[in-house]
């Protein structure tokens, strides 16, 4: 059976294939009168064929894995439990929360990646065929795909061509365009291009143009909302990250289950005794911690340039060597990193070139509902997530705090606003300093836990307050407002 993503990307690619050879018949023949009135058929075309009675509907718009954006995923899922019918369009690949998938007011459209171009082509060739297709994906599915939506909302970043194609859809059929910035995209593109880059340059600008012609905007952090206010022009409302209920600390019924599933890919969880795993063993009387079991630290990350693990792998080599140093009882270390991304390859192959004894690392990836149950497990979170533009906040030590978790993670600019030094985790600069907070965290681990038991109770009040709660006195209102109009 031909699935929808199948018949709009084939829709897509004739459609933005004709109006190419269109756009290049009507300018060779002087003719650009002929390419507008081709797009305007095309445009009242798709209004007809979609016009329905307006109902209570939201379009959510990821340009990415819808199963790798928990956020969005969260705001569909507060969509729905405020009766609105919601239409999930993004990337497939990431399964995601079995709410999303069970829940039925959401429906999802996964999309295709558009096709690769060869290789030997220059990259702004790759970009720019990247840009069309999506743009006439994204096109196709709004007019066609979906019943018209009184809201469209969508995540920045990537901005291009999302905002530019929901802005136009969103004139022509009436909508409402609310942006939740996470970031900005020409930030995160001058990562890999330089800041001065023509594209970077470009991005920035479309950012700021697209950006003020949206109808309400929410953002992560009350930086990013000054930020945007004050250099961009846009009033945004701030909208916090925050854990749903599954992040919680996990039991040891639990936490032994999850290790015996994990020790099967990544011995490091397992043991070689019976009913035992190298933290947890289940007894006559129930599951009990190892009393020499190692510390579970854990960090996730979708390994791309703002974050250097470098700096991690340098502060576990010094702690190896404080471990065979033997000036301090150290425990030994797993250390689990989840996720993917483009540098993950890279890092593994760095990793393979270590030889610890004291210090094992391993990259799994878990599946959405075995995530919040790591974090529970664990003793300590790592957060390496720098941000490209200083302005947003690492959603990994929401979910963390959400769990008890505590952590320790790298300074940058707006950090304050979730991470308290000395309070709920603490802040590092380099890796000599993650280093000497390793040592001083788990000295005499497991039996003295002072100071990570101190952070965890100064967790709980974070941990009271959650996303629904947030969403509703930050998000609704909004939503009410611009459903009204």
């Amino acid at each position: 059976m031909v699935s929808m993503a199948e018949v709009v990307e084939t829709v897509a690619i004739f459609i933005a294939g004709a109006l190419a050879a269109a756009a290049v018949f009507a300018i060779d023949q002087g003719g650009m009168y002929l390419l507008l009135a081709l797009l305007a058929v095309f445009l009242v075309v798709c209004m007809a064929i979609r016009w329905p009675a307006m109902e209570k509907r939201v379009c959510l718009l990821v340009l990415g894995d819808i199963g790798r954006s928990p956020r969005m995923q969260y705001h569909a899922l507060s969509f729905a439990k405020h009766g609105y019918h919601v239409d999930l369009i993004g990337y497939g690949g990431s399964k995601p929360h079995d709410e999303i998938v069970q829940n039925e007011k959401i429906v999802m459209h996964p999309m295709h990646e558009p096709p690769s171009l060869p290789a030997f082509l220059p990259r702004i060739f790759h970009y720019a065929s990247k840009v069309v297709l999506q743009a006439a994906m994204l096109t196709v599915y709004l007019m066609l795909g979906i019943p018209r939506a009184k809201i469209i909302m969508l995540q920045n970043p990537p901005a291009i061509p999302s905002i530019a194609v929901a802005w136009l859809i969103g004139l022509l059929r009436g909508s409402h365009i609310v942006i939740d910035w996470h970031n900005y995209g020409y930030s995160i593109l001058s990562l890999s291009l330089g800041a001065r880059h023509i594209l970077v340059k470009f991005s920035k600008w479309y950012e700021k143009m697209f950006g003020r012609l949206s109808s309400a905007n929410i953002c992560v952090t009350n930086a990013m909302r000054e930020d945007l206010e004050k250099n961009w022009g846009i009033v945004a409302h701030t909208m916090y990250d925050r854990p749903p209920l599954i992040f919680q600390e996990t039991d040891l019924d639990k936490q032994h289950d999850l290790f015996l599933r994990l020790s099967g890919e990544h011995p490091v969880f397992g043991s070689d005794q019976p009913n035992q795993t190298a933290f947890t063993e289940s007894t006559s009387n129930g599951v009990k911690s190892q009393p020499d079991r190692p510390a579970l630290l854990v960090s996730s990350t979708s390994w791309t340039e703002d974050e250097d693990f470098s700096i991690l792998l340098t502060a576990l080599e010094k702690y190896e060597k404080a471990c065979v140093a033997k000036e301090t009882h150290l425990p030994n270390v797993v250390c689990a990193i989840t996720g993917k991304g483009p540098m993950k390859e890279h890092y593994k192959s760095v990793i393979a070139t270590k030889h610890f004894k004291h210090v094992h690392i391993c990259t799994p990836w878990l599946v959405a509902e075995d995530y919040p149950r790591l974090l529970g497990s664990a003793d300590l979170g790592i957060c390496l997530h720098t941000s490209s533009s200083g302005l947003d906040l690492p959603m990994k030590v929401v979910d963390m705090f959400g769990c008890g978790l505590p952590v320790c993670a790298i300074h940058f600019n707006c950090l304050h606003e979730l991470v308290k030094h000395e309070e709920n985790g603490l802040v590092f600069h380099h890796e000599n300093e993650l280093a000497e907070q390793l040592q001083d965290l788990l000295s005499d681990f497991p039996s003295n836990q002072k100071r990570l038991q101190s952070f965890r109770e100064n967790l709980q009040s974070f941990q009271r307050l959650r996303w629904d709660e947030c969403w509703n006195q930050s998000v609704l209102p909004i939503v009410e407002k611009l459903s009204a109009q």
